[in-house]
């Protein structure tokens, strides 16, 4: 990377020298197109401009002077920031911080300071693990001590009987099963431009309940544009949009052409290119500047010649001072060679003027009360929308005061500054980009709420807002202003929609807080990066499942804090783009939907996959612990059990990574899985009350933060908790909603459908020995004899009804063979039953994954090579003797599981219509009368 430069007085001399090098105390010049090389106290400007959205999350480029009236550092105006762009202009000012010591440096040391808390994916699977583990250790050491006074104290057997058991309950293949689904779902969400830099994030997305995010960047475009123009007594449209049709500007409109010509004229932005459209143009200069030049060469079809046919022979640059920006030019009119085009605050250039263009022929008039109000309720109307507003005049220059050659000079002011033609006024925006509203919506009926977080000012944040739609309802100050109340007497719960200045987020109390999340819509406007990182451990405190988008470094905390950070790609900055668990490629806000979508759906696809691969475990453990306990010939070795877990298994439980959502309108339309509520929010409060009082120390008096506790203490302090009432009410205290394993799932893997699977295995695996000869009895007295002075299940064994020890090894090779063939079938219709929540296990939805039956085919062929390849059987201890015809006995049992699947949930289905209807679960978020009747409906049809 090439260092960056800067212009360093030292040694009374200006020269050119790397950032890195300087120290507080320098003397910097900076001018436009330099970046800040660090925090810079400025004592000497001349029209300079900075770009702080990268730090503030504003658009607009900001002044800088040697003069300053803000409290707030990041809004100084003689302060300029490391990084910052100067976009016109110059200055001198002294470094007063460098490297950490920046803002940038103290952001990134923010950024870098917070952990990156753990995805709701990552939680749930450790439980989950937690509860296996638990299960698999308990039931291994219980069934080692049965086995060992069983097995005649022989410790090898119990031991190898203990592994077999621990095997049988562990799942191996479940981490390389839900580590492919991610895989699977992320490339499929980078075909659609969101990059995930955390497979688990894809997950996380479809599980937030709050989604915080920038303006600037993010919701709009960053990037000025012409919104409206008043000229001759109309209000025009600068561009197409809702009703732009009938008040579209056009340059044969009345007064527009001048507003046109000064701004292209009267304008330090210049176009870098000139062979390429408009809109792919790069404009350098000032951002508000550079819109109207867009807007202006978008007009104009002589636009390119323009300067070269009416040269400026004068000019005034924008200052702090004046606040307007003033050219003279080679203009031919009615009575001279020269005019004078003006540009700047309305305020300053409305005092100047004492006529205005008026009329359908555009003459210019004097102006009177009338035009003073018609400009004063135009100007208030642009502002209250959060537009940037500027005016513009014009002066026709007499050729006897103002001949051709006239010498115009700065410093003897021989240039007139008043008596000018009021042309208009034209306002800008920083556009919101396209499908933001659209995308908002989605958010709102898949049950998150928005928010927006930003660092402009409040009342362009919530025009923005409500531009977009995220913002409907009515303020405080609004319902004061409409019931005529004082401010003070309006109750809470008479407005739903809040913004927050960030001056307040610091003194906020807890009852604040909770008073503003409560709120259906909210603007934070004006905050800093810690504001948006206390915002978002606001929010977590209170159980919402955080997203946060944004594309500025004073974004980065929060990403780095929230559950899901999301960065713009293109817009974002690289300290952004680090901080952020996912990335949108197009910068597109909508990609967050279809990201939404595809992360609720692959929730449900992991929970059918597990749903669906620990089912085998009972029919794997049972006949371990069968084996010991009864005896009974040992029905499936280890060896199978792990060919099962990592073969079929692996491949058929695959197969949910591609099953697409059950109902037409998908996923979003469906709460979130965890939503917050009032009842949820207190059991999180009451949670942290907790966890802080058992960090607390009595002797000290102090509450010990969790990384202090390091090595032996902080194990044993994990031990002593084991044995709290606190730890335990942790434990078993719901927060509600829905989590990836829970009791229904595992009563259906473990108790119903394992239980089915568990009796058809035993079926098929003692019709196979009974056709051989060997019935039941018989295998529980030869088993019994094991161990014993007459060994049975071996080469060498004796003799029994005539059975040789050879025979015996094949008969229960075979039978073996039978068990883990009817596990492997049974999971096929198991596969089945598995894929649907909302429907019945057969009908159209069982054909929508072709992958699924690509899956199972793959899975039969692996259990087809392992029994039937000559050679193979050696090392699998399987059979090649095992008849096809003992197939039918596990599909009976198959078909068994989905007739319980389908009888199931007809059952669920009445006795709870509401929550197995997903139309209506949708409209439970947004109550309607469409919602009331279906509800009706359902509870007429049900008491009949």
């Amino acid at each position: 990377m090439i260092p960056a430069k800067c212009m360093c007085l030292r040694d009374g001399k200006l020269a050119q020298m790397e950032a890195a090098s300087l120290v507080p105390g320098d003397v910097v010049f900076i001018r436009m197109g330099d970046k800040t090389p660090a925090d810079v106290l400025v004592f000497s400007a001349s029209d300079c401009k900075v770009d702080n959205s990268s730090l503030t999350g504003e658009s607009e480029p900001q002044d800088r002077t040697a003069e300053n009236d803000m409290e707030n550092p990041l809004e100084a105006s003689n302060l300029m920031f490391n990084s910052t762009l100067v976009v016109s202009g110059e200055a001198y000012g002294i470094v007063i911080r460098t490297g950490d010591g920046t803002v940038l440096g103290q952001i990134a040391h923010l950024t870098a300071g917070e952990e990156k808390s753990k995805s709701p994916l990552t939680v749930e699977i450790g439980n989950f693990v937690k509860i296996i583990a638990t299960i698999a250790i308990i039931t291994a050491l219980i069934f080692f001590g049965i086995s060992f006074p069983v097995n005649n104290n022989n410790a090898s057997l119990a031991i190898n009987f203990a592994i077999s058991v621990f095997v049988a309950w562990v799942p191996e293949g479940l981490p390389a099963t839900v580590t492919m689904l991610l895989t699977i779902a992320a490339k499929r969400m980078a075909n659609q431009n969101v990059l995930v830099k955390d497979l688990q994030g894809v997950e996380t997305l479809g599980a937030i309940t709050l989604l915080a995010t920038d303006k600037t960047g993010t919701l709009t475009k960053n990037q000025m544009t012409a919104a409206n123009l008043w000229t001759c007594g109309e209000l025009y449209e600068a561009s197409h949009g809702a009703g732009a049709e009938r008040n579209l500007a056009g340059p044969e409109k009345p007064g527009v052409s001048e507003i046109l010509y000064i701004s292209t004229l009267c304008s330090r932005a210049k176009f870098d290119h000139t062979d390429v459209p408009i809109k792919d143009r790069q404009v350098l200069g000032d951002a508000t500047e550079s819109g109207l030049l867009r807007y202006a060469a978008d007009q104009l079809r002589d636009f390119n010649a323009l300067s070269d046919e009416y040269p400026k022979v004068f000019e005034l640059p924008f200052s702090s001072d004046t606040k307007w920006h003033m050219s003279i030019h080679r203009k031919s009119h009615g009575t001279g060679k020269l005019t004078l085009y003006m540009k700047g605050a309305p305020e300053r250039v409305w005092r100047l003027c004492n006529r205005i263009l008026s009329g359908e022929n555009g003459e210019s008039v004097p102006i009177t009360r009338e035009h003073q109000r018609a400009y004063d309720e135009t100007y208030e109307h642009m502002a209250s929308r959060g537009h940037r507003v500027l005016g513009f005049a014009e002066m026709l220059l007499p050729s006897d005061e103002f001949p051709s050659d006239f010498a115009f000079d700065k410093k003897s002011k021989n240039y007139p500054l008043g008596n000018f033609i009021f042309v208009g006024l034209a306002s800008l925006q920083d556009p919101p980009k396209h499908g933001v509203r659209e995308a908002i919506g989605s958010c709102r009926a898949a049950g998150i709420k928005v928010i927006m977080v930003t660092g402009d000012h409040p009342l362009t944040a919530e025009a923005i807002g409500r531009k977009i739609n995220l913002m409907l309802g009515e303020t405080k100050s609004m319902v004061a202003k409409r019931t005529g109340k004082p401010i003070d007497q309006i109750s809470e719960s008479d407005y739903q929609a809040v913004v927050v200045h960030g001056e307040r987020i610091d003194s906020l109390t807890d009852a604040e807080w909770d008073n503003i999340f409560w709120k259906d819509e909210i603007i934070f406007a004006r905050t800093s990066p810690k504001h948006k990182l206390e915002i978002v451990r606001r929010a977590q405190s209170m159980g919402h499942i955080v997203g946060v988008t944004g594309d500025g470094v004073n974004d980065s905390p929060a990403l780095k804090k929230a559950d899901l950070g999301i960065a713009m790609n293109m817009s974002g900055s690289d300290v952004s783009k680090e901080a952020a668990s996912m990335i949108l490629l197009d910068d597109n806000f909508a990609s967050i939907v279809r990201g939404i979508e595809e992360g609720r759906l692959i929730f449900v696809n992991l929970k059918k996959s597990i749903k669906y691969t620990i089912t085998h475990s009972t029919p794997e453990v049972i006949p371990s612990l069968l084996n010991v306990i009864v005896p009974i010939p040992l029905p499936l070795p280890p060896i199978l059990i792990l060919v099962i877990d990592l073969g079929f298994e692996l491949i058929a439980a695959l197969s949910f990574a591609w099953d697409p959502p059950e109902t037409e309108e998908g996923l979003v339309k469906l709460p979130p899985r965890k939503p917050v509520t009032r009842e949820t929010s207190n059991i999180f409060r009451r949670r942290a009350l907790r966890r802080t009082r058992s960090r607390f120390d009595e002797e000290a008096g102090v509450v010990h933060a969790p990384e202090e506790r390091k090595g032996l203490q902080r194990i044993l302090g994990n031990v002593r908790g084991v044995f709290t009432r606190d730890f335990w009410t942790d434990k078993f205290e719901s927060t509600g909603g829905e989590v990836l394993v829970d009791g229904p799932l595992l009563s259906w893997s473990y108790l119903e459908i394992g239980l089915i699977e568990t009796v058809g295995a035993m079926a098929s695996f003692f019709v196979v020995m009974a056709r051989r000869g060997i019935f039941p009895r018989d295998a529980y007295l030869m088993q019994k004899g094991v161990g014993a002075p007459t060994k049975y299940w071996s080469h060498d064994a004796q003799s029994y009804n005539g059975i040789d020890g050879v025979a015996q090894v094949d008969i229960l090779a075979e039978a073996q063979s039978m068990y883990y063939w009817a596990i492997m079938t049974m999971q096929m219709f198991n596969l089945f039953a598995c894929k649907t929540r909302l429907t019945l296990p057969f009908g159209r939805y069982m054909f929508a994954n072709r992958a699924t039956f690509y899956c199972i085919f793959a899975g039969a062929a692996l259990a087809a090579f392992i029994i039937y390849t000559p050679g193979v059987e050696v090392v699998f201890g399987t059979s090649r003797s095992l008849l096809p015809l003992y197939w039918l006995i596990p599909i009976a049992f198959g078909l068994v599981i989905i007739l319980y699947a389908t009888l199931r949930m007809i059952i669920s289905r009445r006795a709870n219509p509401i929550k197995w209807n997903p139309e209506i679960l949708g409209l439970q978020m947004f109550p309607t009368i469409r919602t009331i009747r279906s509800m009706r409906s359902m509870s007429t049809t049900r008491s009949r």
